[in-house]
């Protein structure tokens, strides 16, 4: 196919030899089979800020690491600059991710580099050699489900040991090959010990993976993984061997005020951004 403008440059230094067909069109970005060499591999071109689907943006880089005071200064002005700031972050997020969890030994796809904007990754393929499917487009036992679920739980506590929240994990977002299951779209990905949200996204990760799981194993349905690896994990007892139960005492006499704040604040945006859609349909029809 012929290559797209933000692929072209990568062809021209010699990055890759040729894209060979589009794969995927998501929220943030654009993936595409490219050649490399004798190698077919992934480069993910990512939407410009204005065209993501992605919402609620600034949970995700609470405590992420910057360059310096200014770059902070800049993203909170939402200049120029700050913006720049912002989208150089979020690109460059994911591909840091996958280096190291990669290094901590989380099936993710080997990344290759990012080149303009571009990550080049590991293509996923299936036993066949075709591409790798979703874990939602794939029929499983319950044999399978748990057996699935054992390897995303222990992929999971990796995440963890190595300081890493996925934050957007789901039947969505991962794909099955020959050898199991693994992780993709990682842009969103947060800092466990720095984000004030990190048990909530935690939790909510591990709660998809087991809903889907759980309807061909429903034993599934009564683990508690998130509340027994974050208790290890806050008193610096949880390691990548951990052994875990998936068993946990809730104290039903404590609130989690964090959650329930962050879950007004939640419905708060939601509101704003529901009426300013609202402001600006209306604007749009006064305009006609």
């Amino acid at each position: 196919m012929k290559a797209p403008p933000r692929l072209q440059p990568l062809i021209d230094e010699g990055i890759i030899d040729a894209v060979v067909r589009s794969l995927k069109s998501g929220k943030e970005a654009v993936v595409y089979v490219v050649r490399c060499g004798d190698e077919l591999r992934c480069a993910k071109v990512y939407k410009a800020a204005e065209q993501r689907g992605f919402q609620q943006l600034a949970a995700y880089q609470e405590g992420r690491k910057r360059r310096g005071g200014r770059d902070e200064r800049a993203m909170k002005s939402g200049s120029r600059r700050g913006r720049a700031v912002q989208e150089t972050e979020w690109q460059s997020a994911e591909v840091d991710a996958l280096y190291r969890l990669s290094d901590a030994g989380v099936r993710v796809p080997q990344p290759f580099g990012m080149f303009s904007g571009v990550l080049i990754m590991e293509l996923i393929c299936d036993a066949d050699g075709g591409v790798a499917p979703r874990l939602i487009d794939v029929d499983f036992s319950a044999e399978t489900a748990r057996l699935w679920y054992r390897k995303l739980v222990r992929d999971v506590v990796r995440m963890l040991c190595a300081g890493l929240i996925h934050g957007d994990l789901s039947e969505y977002n991962v794909l099955v090959d020959d050898t199991g299951p693994v992780i993709i779209d990682l842009p969103q990905v947060i800092n466990a010990s720095a984000n004030h949200q990190a048990f909530r996204l935690l939790e909510r990760d591990l709660h998809n993976l087991r809903a889907t799981l759980g309807r061909a194993a429903p034993d599934l349905l009564d683990t508690r993984y998130a509340h027994e690896m974050w208790a290890l994990f806050q008193a610096s007892e949880l390691h990548p061997d951990t052994p875990l139960t998936g068993a946990f005492e809730l104290d039903e006499h404590t609130a989690d005020l964090d959650s329930v704040f962050e879950t007004i604040e939640d419905a708060k945006r939601e509101q704003a951004a529901r009426e300013r859609g609202r402001v600006e349909a209306q604007h749009a029809l006064d305009d006609e």
